[in-house]
């Protein structure tokens, strides 16, 4: 039903502890993907002998050219989009499965809960990296420290049909290498006609965060938030605030935003902004 979309840039200790995470807590059985950025630190041989189906690339492309690029070997109905370095929690699967059949139409975007050391919607620490975090404290307590179902969200790991996949053309790669990826895949969905978009607390991932971007020392940031707004003439701010209405209880599908003086008085921040930027 499901096909998983892993990027990993020489990630491999954190990769296998994900890739264990799915095949240990998952219900069903899924498709599982993965885009390898140089892979010269043994994650290359050791998706080669696993047998997973992927995509390769001699250097680090981005984290949207790589989803891009796997994506194209997604054979199931609804593509879900994961970072190398996250712990899948038991029932992950079943909750979204149940959600996936609440809704006659396929658009939606479905994410789940994050359980990190120092942020995330949940902190909690289980361990900072790979070398002292506790599996088995985790699994016994994660049912019982929650969020809520929250709106908004655009946090990976997230879940779309491969249909609206498609029709949205996947990842902006301009925004590689990554930041501002999420929330600019959130307004090309928004302009689809989307408005449900529904983080899940039952599906719950633990998240060591960003371990990628921490250690590799050559990666060169994006400004994202500067290219979104030269997209779009409005912040990601303003984005999840007023028309995302990220981490608020979710209460069904979004409406068009409210305009009222704090919504006017925000859009003129917003074109200060953008106004300065382009100029």
């Amino acid at each position: 039903m499901i096909s998983i979309l892993i990027p990993t840039y020489n990630n491999l200790n954190y990769l296998k502890l994900c890739l264990k995470s799915l095949v240990k807590n998952s219900s069903f059985e899924h498709e599982i993907l993965f885009h390898i950025n140089d892979g010269s630190d043994g994650t290359l041989n050791y998706i080669r002998k696993s047998g997973y189906k992927y995509t390769y690339s001699e250097n680090n492309i981005g984290l949207c050219s790589a989803i891009n690029k796997v994506s194209k070997l997604a054979t199931k109905n609804y593509i879900l989009y994961s970072h190398d370095d996250m712990y899948f929690c038991p029932e992950w699967d079943r909750t979204l499965i149940k959600e996936i059949k609440l809704y006659k139409n396929r658009e939606f975007y479905l994410s789940g809960t994050m359980i990190e050391p120092n942020s995330g919607h949940i902190v909690y620490n289980f361990g900072t990296n790979i070398d002292d975090f506790r599996e088995s404290e985790l699994l016994s307590k994660y049912k019982n420290i929650n969020f809520y179902d929250h709106q908004g969200t655009h946090f990976a790991p997230h879940l779309i049909s491969f249909k609206m996949w498609n029709r949205v053309g996947g990842f902006s790669e301009e925004f590689n290498p990554g930041i501002g990826s999420d929330p600019d895949f959130n307004m090309k969905l928004w302009k689809q006609g989307v408005r449900i978009f529904k983080g899940l607390n039952d599906f719950k991932v633990y998240h060591f965060g960003s371990t990628t971007s921490r250690k590799k020392k050559n990666i060169i940031m994006n400004r994202g938030d500067r290219i979104f707004l030269k997209k779009w003439g409005i912040t990601t701010k303003f984005f999840k605030k007023h028309y995302l209405k990220s981490r608020t209880i979710f209460k069904g599908p979004l409406d068009e935003p409210k305009k009222n003086i704090e919504y006017y008085f925000d859009l003129i921040i917003c074109k200060f902004k953008y106004f300065f930027t382009i100029g």
